[in-house]
């Protein structure tokens, strides 16, 4: 198994970084370089940037708008928009339901949804998680009650990303309460400005509102709207998570922050000199670059294999990259020490210049700890993914 790039890979590498230097918006790259936060119109405003050239779509199909690039060219693209520091193509839409809807959406939702994917006419988000159903989806008790062509919706999700910007979102919804709570669920798609659909932010530990919670009450949901079969939601949703697993590793963000956290710690003086000469820390820096690079293999020895179905890699994958990300801004925490108590939200919302600080790099960095402790829970828990590939691979 050759993990090497081949000279068709290593001049497509090129081609993507020409296209980068020459398009990505240096305000947009500033914000993700410094831990900035993100508005929806940057969002937006980058993924179109990517749709005109027709990449916004990595692992689509030709036939649905996807430039038909094979899984080292999605890789290359990945880590390519990451080290550049690009806002994120959020993966609602692009990653998650999209793929639902080609492998099990009938002609006319194909139809109708891809396009206004493609071009950011839709913002989705994620209606799985529920109080006391969230590593236990199958729990879930958000009930929909067919009556002639429309569903009637009721209960609530939590944990909504972005939920207050979606123009739709897809749900998990329990539509027979009499078999096994696997077997009962379906999958429906709801346009969020439907009479009956309330949204409540969540503000996090970072005063960010990154999430939420969305309340159904009574709210009709066309037949239509169903995706493949009622009470096969469960099959769907798998099929989706595994998707959004693979995504999570984010190897290219890694190698991106650990050039960040290495200026930090030059920064950082320890008896007189930078921290990162310092024995101790600078053994904890090279241990984290090794991890990561055991994971950059793992991830290409997975593209190699071209298996365009995520199986128990997908889990593999998501567990050792989200813990990764939580010891890179750990170790950015060390670094710091006090001068990590700070919180300047006004920098953070580009609303001040500099952070009152005087360090901008700094400021944002407590924050940023704070969110990531998130990044083992959502897509599924690693305690659970670990009972995953115990059972898929290790067939206990």
């Amino acid at each position: 198994m050759d993990l090497n790039y081949s000279s068709e890979d290593l001049a497509f590498r090129d081609q993507v970084r020409a296209f980068l230097a020459a398009n990505l918006p240096a305000d947009l790259q500033q914000k993700v370089r410094k831990h900035l936060r993100l508005s929806r119109e940057d969002i937006v405003r980058w993924h179109r940037i990517v749709a005109r050239q027709g990449w916004v779509a990595p692992a689509w199909p030709v036939e649905y708008g996807g430039p038909g690039w094979n899984a080292t060219q999605r890789h290359i693209w990945e880590e390519e928009c990451a080290i550049a520091g690009t806002p994120p193509v959020l993966p609602f839409g692009i990653n998650m339901v999209a793929p639902v809807i080609m492998a099990f959406g009938n002609e006319e939702q194909k139809a109708y949804y891809l396009p206004r994917i493609l071009s950011c006419e839709d913002w989705w988000c994620q209606g799985y998680s529920e109080p006391g159903s969230g590593s236990d989806l199958a729990s879930l008790k958000t009930t929909a009650e067919r009556v002639g062509d429309h569903y009637i919706v009721n209960g609530q999700k939590t944990w909504t990303t972005l939920g207050q910007h979606a123009d739709m979102i897809f749900c998990l919804v329990r539509t027979d309460s009499t078999v096994r709570k696997q077997e009962g669920i379906s999958f429906l798609l709801i346009d969020m400005k439907t009479p009956g659909i309330t949204v409540r932010p969540i503000i996090m530990l970072d005063e960010d509102h990154e999430v939420n919670e969305v309340f159904f009450d009574n709210v009709k949901v066309p037949v239509a709207n169903l995706i493949g079969k009622e009470n096969k939601g469960w099959t769907y949703a798998k099929y989706l998570l595994g998707h959004e697993r693979t995504g999570i590793a984010a190897v290219g963000r890694s190698k991106r922050e650990l050039q960040f956290l290495k200026k930090v710690a030059l920064k950082q003086l320890k008896r007189g000199k930078p921290l990162l000469d310092d024995p101790l820390f600078a053994a904890k820096v090279a241990n984290l670059e090794i991890e990561l690079m055991a994971l950059e293999t793992t991830v290409l020895r997975t593209i190699c294999q071209e298996d365009q179905t995520p199986g128990p890699q997908a889990s593999m994958l998501k567990v050792r990259g989200s813990e990764i990300q939580q010891i890179l801004t750990e170790l950015m925490i060390e670094a710091l020490g006090p001068d990590a108590l700070p919180f300047d939200t006004s920098y953070l919302e580009g609303k001040s210049e500099h952070a009152v600080t005087g360090d901008d790099d700094n400021a944002p960095l407590a924050g940023y700890y704070f969110n990531f402790r998130k990044t083992s829970i959502y897509g599924g828990s690693n305690e659970i993914q670990k009972n995953i590939i115990t059972q898929m691979i290790l067939g206990l």
